[in-house]
């Protein structure tokens, strides 16, 4: 699969759901300043991709002008309950690198799904993406862009009724929007 075939999904994901819907409300400044940097490792195994993420977090600590890294993952981690154990050696190596609290990963899969709902619900979908990435966010930046939100907190309570007023099939289906020019089903 191609890069540019990934981060053309991803970035169509980005502005069609995260942006327009308003999910993220600290998107889109990040996006017109071109901050945000989208990077696609072929990592197939979980020791290739922390190798990837231990990369992608040193450009961050050299790169002042990246805000943000989405580290896509399309070839490794496809089953979501994988992926979220895979999030435990995410916060080690953070801790190794001596970067907690420094970075923080937020966590986006095609089969997302918060604890306590069914596979089908549509609020899973505020964090559901086209493929698994590990979205790497500089912490001084976001403690920042919660500072000077209105109601940070009720972000999460909003994405929800917002989604669920949508529908699964909604969801579901501007989710797979993001595949029409790029040639995957």
């Amino acid at each position: 699969m191609e890069d540019k075939t990934v981060i053309k999904a991803v970035e169509t994901w980005v502005d069609t759901l995260v942006v327009a819907l308003n999910l993220c409300p600290f998107a889109r400044r990040a996006l017109l300043a071109d901050r945000v940097r989208f990077s696609v490792t072929d990592a197939t195994t979980e020791e290739q991709l922390l190798a990837e993420l231990q990369t992608e977090l040193a450009l961050l600590n050299r790169e002042d002008s990246v805000e943000t890294t989405l580290l896509i993952h399309p070839e490794v981690l496809q089953d979501f309950y994988d992926y979220n154990q895979f999030l435990d050696y995410v916060d080690a190596l953070l801790q190794e690198m001596g970067l907690e609290g420094v970075y923080q990963v937020a966590s986006f899969h095609p089969d997302y799904q918060f604890g306590g709902t069914e596979p089908d619900d549509a609020e899973n979908y505020t964090n559901r993406s086209p493929y698994p990435i590990l979205h790497l966010i500089r912490e001084a930046s976001l403690a920042q862009a919660i500072a000077n939100h209105p109601d940070s907190g009720g972000i999460p309570e909003r994405n929800i009724t917002l989604v669920n007023s949508l529908g699964r099939d909604k969801m579901q289906a501007l989710l797979q929007a993001c595949f029409i020019d790029t040639g995957k089903p």
